[in-house]
């Protein structure tokens, strides 16, 4: 089964300048369905701290995919999830090429079952690692990445 899934990166300068540090990292990302998203480099790195930044896109997308991964995963075994929240983080840091990455990611997730039909701490354990193992994101974080300028 293949798929493809787009979205589109719009920015613009709207100063005099373009130096380094003052430019302008404000952007949109528009994703098919009609979604847009406002964007910025991190704040660390001169960004809107108003602004969601790549860094939190990617473990947005990660704590995303495996939320759908697990719920779809505990249907099938029978388990009535009834709230699922996670308090997903990313971290950079160096790769040993020496060049900055995301280095770390955690995901953090809160499930609530409805009664009489919550899992052992085994079960539970055994559905987060069957949701990592299928979650399309996390299968890819280390895939290729193309650029195709037109």
């Amino acid at each position: 089964m293949s798929s493809e899934h787009r979205a589109v990166v719009r920015w613009q300068r709207h100063t005099p300048d373009f130096d380094l540090k003052t430019f302008d990292r404000n952007h949109t990302i528009e994703y098919e369905g009609g979604e847009s998203v406002r964007a910025s480099s991190a704040p660390d790195y001169n960004g809107d701290p108003s602004a969601v930044d790549p860094e939190q896109g990617l473990v947005g997308a990660l704590a995303s995919c495996h939320m759908l991964t697990f719920l779809a995963v505990a249907a099938l075994r029978q388990f009535v999830v009834n709230a699922y929240e996670d308090d997903a983080s990313a971290e950079l840091g160096k790769n040993e090429a020496g060049r900055m990455m995301v280095k770390r990611m955690v995901l953090r997730p809160k499930v609530t079952f409805a009664a009489g039909a919550a899992p052992s701490e085994a079960q539970l354990a055994a559905l987060h690692e069957k949701a990592h193992a299928n979650c399309f994101i996390a299968n890819s974080l280390s895939s290729e990445v193309a650029i195709e300028p037109r």
